[in-house]
């Protein structure tokens, strides 16, 4: 569909909601075809609005949208998918709030055609949602993002040297995005140890699609905050900035 069309209809998941005005919402909202976006949705606050329930942070909905001078509206939508374990499991909410937020920060208004990074998000929540180790879905979700927008690390090859990574001990560039082998070690800075355990399963969630991810098994309880460690690192050097997801989720943990 042509961006330059004044009314589109979209599935669309709700990313961020704010209020707005007096009785309005402002929602951000990722579309497969027409990327992210501000939308208002007028009179969602009011009780007998039919946009009240639909709406709803960290769901998904169908959406008329209508192309404004400054900013589009929401002139109708539908719930389609209310992902509702999010909202009613803290941990869920916690880790959805962070997939939201690394959407929102890699992508830019205007975005078009987004619908690989709406498939791998509209997947995340449902997740999230179904499965019982989040921290492997939310994993995928930050290696796969990675690729989306561009910046797939290295994992099999010396990020320095460009050699093949041999079955050792590693160390991790944020910089040069990527394994640095021991021998080249000396060869950069700000680099961090990454422990093969912790790189073999980066790469087999980084070559594997999700089912065969779910299925591994014997997973050390060393690894999982070994790689949350690596990815934070890395994501938080591309974007030069901490996210705020990411102390909520640690408050979270210790409830």
């Amino acid at each position: 569909m042509s961006t330059s069309e004044r009314t589109y209809r979209t599935p669309a998941l709700i990313l961020k909601r704010r209020d707005f005005g007096e009785a309005d919402r402002l929602l951000t909202i990722l579309s497969p075809t027409h990327g992210k976006c501000d939308a208002i949705a007028k009179g969602a606050r009011k009780p007998v609005s039919t946009k009240t329930g639909h709406v709803e942070l960290f769901t998904c909905a169908d959406m008329l949208i209508t192309r404004g001078r400054d900013i589009d509206i929401a002139t109708q939508a539908e719930m389609t998918n209310p992902f509702l374990h999010l909202r009613e499991d803290l941990r869920a909410g916690a880790y959805a709030n962070y997939i939201a937020e690394l959407v929102d920060k890699f992508t830019f208004d205007g975005d078009q055609h987004l619908q690989t990074l709406y498939d791998l998000t509209y997947a995340t929540f449902q997740r999230l949602c179904d499965d019982k180790d989040l921290r492997l879905a939310v994993r995928f979700f930050e290696i796969h993002l990675l690729d989306v927008v561009g910046f797939r690390p290295e994992l099999t090859q010396c990020v320095i040297t460009h050699e093949k990574i041999l079955p050792e001990d590693q160390f991790f560039s944020f910089a040069d995005g990527g394994v640095v082998s021991p021998r080249a070690h000396h060869l950069t800075t700000g680099t961090i140890p990454v422990s093969m355990d912790a790189l073999h399963l980066m790469r087999h969630i980084q070559r594997s699609d999700y089912e065969q991810v779910r299925g591994l098994g014997g997973i050390k309880a060393s690894v999982h905050p070994e790689v949350e460690r690596i990815m934070l690192g890395y994501i938080g050097f591309l974007l030069e900035r901490r996210l705020e997801s990411i102390e909520f989720i640690r408050r979270v943990r210790d409830i």
